[in-house]
């Protein structure tokens, strides 16, 4: 398994830094610029969330990423020091009470640009999943329930 991580002072002007992160990564594990775009988008809002919401914009809180390559499977780890959210009661941002709300969709897009999502630690960490082909595991099992023929 191939590994690399940063930590950084939660202050919104380090998403450059987490910008850069996800570049090396693009260069050291050959993406491909479809998944670059969902992770580049998933990840900085990820992290920009931990920022802000979980460490409240306190530079003496840090926000840790760690980015895991196993076969095809690329897994992000963001985690902060704040108190933590309840992840199961989220307003639907779709929601036509919500759809002119300036927040509130940055957990929508990473449901929706990464292949999993994972939250532990009373929300203090997010797991971000992206298969690096089509052949992932939903869509094997799909598959099989609809052939293609």
């Amino acid at each position: 398994m191939n590994s690399i991580s940063v930590q950084i002072p939660s202050i919104t002007e380090n998403i450059r830094m987490i910008e850069s992160f996800i570049d090396n990564a693009k260069e050291r594990f050959h993406l491909d610029e479809d998944i670059y775009g969902n992770i580049m988008i998933a990840v900085t809002e990820a992290v920009n969330n931990a920022i802000k919401h979980g460490n409240s914009s306190d530079s003496s809180k840090n926000v840790f990423l760690s980015l895991d390559l196993d076969e095809n499977l690329l897994k992000f780890t963001i985690k902060d020091e704040g108190k933590g959210f309840d992840f199961h009661e989220l307003p639907d941002p779709t929601a036509p009470e919500n759809l002119e709300k300036p927040g509130g969709r940055g957990i929508f897009l990473m449901k929706n640009l990464s292949d999993e999502v994972v939250f532990r630690d009373k929300g203090r960490e997010v797991e971000l999943s992206f298969y690096m082909n089509a052949w992932c595991p939903a869509f094997i099992s799909l598959q099989k329930r609809f052939p293609l023929s």
